[in-house]
């Protein structure tokens, strides 16, 4: 059966379709209360479902939230996207979401999809990209972006601005401490570590893993140890495993040379986020090798998934609901244009928007050490 139209409801109302397009789509010009009556009860009668793009127009608003992540299957992002879930209902606004697998061509196709759409503002979340195959797709995104922004959209970033966007207007940044937390992290491990450090991180040029390496290094350094040999690889899961069986190897080497034994043989890991140290986790125990009997290893993030993880895994926690919260709140109608982000006295750092004039807490994160750093085992 064809869907009713907005001509044949003005016709059985008796008005013009002009006169019942203002009642059923929201437009600040309404008719009398006896006309809007009799197009309601015939929108009703014919089963007429509105048209949200011309709603939007007549209400300069869509209700709609773009939001953007690299992974809705990873935890990080699903956490991050229950955040900006409940600020949106919070407006009253529907969520539409796009996930890109972390490709910047892939994100300014969503963007350009989510502005076709009208949508109020759009957040993103997602480590930015420095690596030359990504330079073209960045301006891209970076012009498309732009582009939303001078049309009244209003756009939130988690972590780094997206790389060469301009738009002085209805941009925000929510800055997050990777940096900070990474090397306070690094100075409580090597407080009760005495071994080597590893660090499993993501391709160079990937700015959350870099600056988690990076903080890392610092927090080493700090402590008066030697730098982490870096193994590079995937930003996710699989790459942690592909990671671990290599380290796998070394661990084994190790523990065959006379002298040193089993302790001797151990090596700290770091894993710049969780899903990575679950990976390299798992590729330990396919060779028959144990955390933290063979090996401790510590992670970055805190998702919800290490709950049911065994041993309890060492990492970095992160307000990741609360992230998408403030995201979304960024972007609300009334609020703040951007701020600069600023590093916290504690070395936690924070990052900073407005909202309806005011100002968000700093993001800040804690340093949680559980099991799988027990050097004791």
């Amino acid at each position: 059966m064809a869907a009713s139209t907005l001509t044949e409801v003005a016709r059985l109302a008796g008005v013009s379709p002009a006169t019942a397009s203002r009642v059923l789509n929201g437009s600040a010009r309404k008719p009398g209360q006896d006309i809007a009556d009799r197009v309601r009860q015939a929108a009703d009668s014919l089963g007429y479902i509105p048209n949200a793009q011309a709603q939007g127009l007549a209400k300069s608003s869509s209700g709609l939230i773009g939001l953007i992540v690299h992974d809705i299957a990873d935890p990080y992002f699903a956490a991050i996207a229950r955040g900006v879930q409940e600020a949106a209902r919070e407006q009253r606004k529907m969520v539409l979401l796009a996930t890109t697998g972390g490709a910047p061509a892939e994100e300014k196709e969503a963007v350009a999809a989510f502005a076709a759409r009208r949508a109020d503002s759009i957040v993103i979340a997602g480590s930015r990209s420095s690596q030359p195959e990504n330079q073209e797709g960045n301006a891209e995104l970076a012009a498309e972006l732009d582009r939303y922004c001078r049309n009244g959209g209003r756009v939130a970033v988690v972590g780094h601005p997206v790389v060469g966007a301009t738009a002085p207007e209805g941009y925000h940044v929510l800055a997050v401490p990777n940096q900070e937390l990474a090397a306070a992290l690094a100075g409580k491990l090597a407080s009760g570590w005495d071994g080597d450090f590893v660090i499993i991180g993501g391709p160079e040029g990937l700015f959350t893993s870099d600056d988690r390496i990076r903080g890392f290094q610092e927090g080493l350094a700090a402590a008066g140890r030697k730098p982490a040999e870096i193994f590079r690889t995937a930003f996710n899961r699989a790459g942690g495993y592909e990671a671990g069986l290599k380290l796998a190897d070394r661990i084994k080497a190790r523990q065959a040379q006379p002298g040193d034994g089993a302790a001797g043989s151990k090596i700290c890991i770091f894993a710049v986020n969780d899903v990575m140290a679950i990976g390299a986790t798992a590729a330990l125990r396919s060779q028959g090798l144990r955390i933290p009997r063979d090996a401790t290893i510590a992670g970055f993030d805190d998702i919800e998934t290490l709950r049911d993880f065994r041993p309890a895994l060492s990492t970095v926690r992160l307000p990741l609901e609360e992230i998408g919260r403030q995201a979304t709140r960024a972007t609300a109608s009334g609020a703040a244009g951007p701020r600069e982000d600023s590093t916290g006295e504690d070395g936690a750092g924070s990052g900073h928007s407005g909202h309806d004039g005011g100002e968000q807490q700093p993001i800040t994160g804690e340093v949680t050490l559980r099991r799988s750093t027990e050097t004791a085992a």
